[in-house]
C-alpha cells in the first residue's frame, strides 16, 4: 500500500488566541501544514512556524476564496483539510483522519459542531456535516470572496438524482460564532461591507441575501433580516431552483423571535412539507402553533420531533430541538391543557438530559409552589434533583 500523506490548510490573521489549540488538535496527524497569512500583527506566525509550519504571506484582496486557494496550490499532500483557527478537531477522532487517506472517495463531510451563547457549552452547539476533505490536484478550489464554498459540481459528475457527499465520523469544534469571539473580531461590520459589494455584481449567488439576512438576525436587526432573507428566496426561486433549507428556518426564526406569528402559519406547514426530514422546522412549527393556543397540535409536532431526533445531519440542528427543548415544550403544552402531572413529567425528562437547559427547571419550581398537593411531601426549599426525581414519578 502507497503511503499516503494529509495536508493542513488554513488561511489566518491575528488569531493568536485560538491557532495554538487548533494545531495542537492535528499534532502528528497531518504531513504538512499549509498557513497563508493575510497581514497578522500578533504572535499567530510565530505560533503557527513553531507547529513546524510553512507559511505564506497574502496581501489581502478582500476574498477569502482567492487567499484560499493560495494556499492550496502550495499544498503536496494526496489529501487535504481544510480548517478555521478557531476550530479543533476532537481528541477522540483526530486519529480516524489517517483512516480517510485511503478512501476511495473524492471528498468527504465531517460533523462540525457550532457553539453559540458566552461559552462553549456541549448542549448550545448547532451541528451539521461539511465538507473538509477532499483529494489534492483533482481541480477542487473554492469560489465566493465571502462564505466561500468548493466547486463540487465542477469537479464531479453529479447525478440525476443528485450528489451524495459521504459523511466520516470525525468532529470538529467550531467556537468563531460565540459571543466574545464575534465582538472582538468585529465580523459584523467586515462581513456586511464585503456581502453589500457583493450585491453590486450582476452575477451575484441567491445565498447572498441569506448572509446579509443571517447578519442582521445575529444583531437582532429583524426588519433588515427578514427582507433579506425573502429576497434570497425569491432569488432561487428566479433561477428555478428550490430554496435551500437554511433559508426557511431562518425565515421563522425571525417571525418567532418577532412575534408575527400570524405571519408564520401556516406557512411553516409548507415548510415542513419542503423539508419533511428537518426537525428544526417541525419544532418551528409546534412553537408556533403552541403560541397560537392550539395546545393539542402542538403536542402532535413536538412528539414527531421526538421521533425524528437530531441524527440527520444533512441539514443545521439545534441541539435539543428533537430532545430536551421538544420535551420542555410539551410540558408547556400539557400545562396549558391543565394536565400537571404529565406536564411535570415531561419538564423533569426534559431537565435529566440537559445540566444547562434551565427552563424546564424553573417551571418545575413554579409547578411546585402552585400544585404542592401534587408534589406532596416536597416543600419549596427542596434540591432540584429531588424535585426532579420525583417530577418523574408523576406519571
Amino acid at each position: 500500500m502507497d503511503f499516503k500523506r494529509l495536508s493542513l490548510c488554513m488561511i489566518v490573521k491575528d488569531e493568536e488566541a485560538f491557532i495554538s489549540k487548533c494545531l495542537s488538535s492535528i499534532k502528528g496527524i497531518v504531513d504538512e501544514i499549509i498557513i497563508v497569512d493575510t497581514g497578522s500583527s500578533d504572535r499567530t506566525v510565530e505560533i503557527c512556524k513553531s507547529f513546524g509550519a510553512q507559511v505564506y504571506e497574502f496581501p489581502w484582496n478582500h476574498s477569502f476564496a482567492d487567499a484560499r486557494n493560495f494556499g492550496l496550490e502550495r499544498a503536496t499532500g494526496d489529501w487535504i483539510l481544510w480548517m478555521d483557527a478557531d476550530e479543533e478537531v476532537d481528541a477522540s477522532d483526530a486519529y480516524k483522519l489517517r483512516d480517510i487517506l485511503y478512501s476511495e472517495e473524492e471528498i468527504l463531510s465531517i460533523h462540525l459542531i457550532n457553539y453559540f451563547g458566552e461559552h462553549p457549552e456541549p448542549e448550545k452547539t448547532f451541528d451539521i456535516v461539511h465538507t473538509r476533505l477532499f483529494r489534492n490536484h483533482k481541480g477542487f478550489k473554492f469560489s465566493g470572496k465571502i462564505h466561500e464554498m468548493l466547486n463540487v459540481e465542477e469537479v464531479l459528475t453529479i447525478p440525476e438524482e443528485g450528489l451524495i457527499i459521504n459523511h466520516v465520523p470525525i468532529k470538529i469544534h467550531h467556537y468563531g460564532y460565540l459571543d466574545t469571539v464575534n465582538q472582538n473580531k468585529k465580523k459584523f461590520e467586515r462581513n456586511l461591507t464585503m456581502l453589500e459589494e457583493e450585491l453590486k455584481q450582476k452575477d451575484y449567488s441567491p445565498w447572498t441575501h441569506y448572509h446579509i439576512a443571517a447578519e442582521y438576525y445575529g444583531k437582532e436587526e429583524y426588519s433588515k433580516a427578514f427582507e433579506h432573507v425573502n429576497n434570497s428566496i425569491k432569488d432561487f426561486l428566479t433561477r428555478l431552483q428550490t430554496p435551500p433549507s437554511l433559508l426557511y428556518r431562518l425565515k421563522y426564526s425571525i417571525l418567532i423571535a418577532t412575534g408575527s406569528i400570524d405571519g408564520a402559519w401556516p406557512g411553516i406547514e409548507k415548510a415542513c412539507i419542503l423539508y419533511p426530514d428537518y426537525v428544526d422546522l417541525h419544532f418551528y412549527k409546534g412553537l408556533i402553533l403552541y403560541l397560537k393556543d392550539m395546545f393539542n397540535e402542538a403536542l402532535e409536532a413536538f412528539d414527531h420531533c421526538l421521533e425524528m431526533g437530531e441524527a440527520n445531519l444533512q441539514y443545521l440542528t439545534q441541539k435539543g430541538v428533537g430532545s430536551f427543548q421538544a420535551l420542555h415544550y410539551k410540558g408547556c403544552c400539557y400545562e396549558k391543557l391543565g394536565m400537571i402531572e404529565e406536564a411535570a413529567a415531561c419538564y423533569a425528562m426534559a431537565a435529566s438530559q440537559s445540566a444547562t437547559f434551565v427552563s424546564p427547571v424553573e417551571a418545575l419550581r413554579k409547578m411546585l409552589a402552585k400544585h404542592q398537593d401534587v408534589f406532596s411531601p416536597l416543600t419549596e426549599d427542596c434540591d432540584d434533583k429531588t424535585l426532579i426525581a420525583k417530577a418523574l414519578t408523576l406519571n
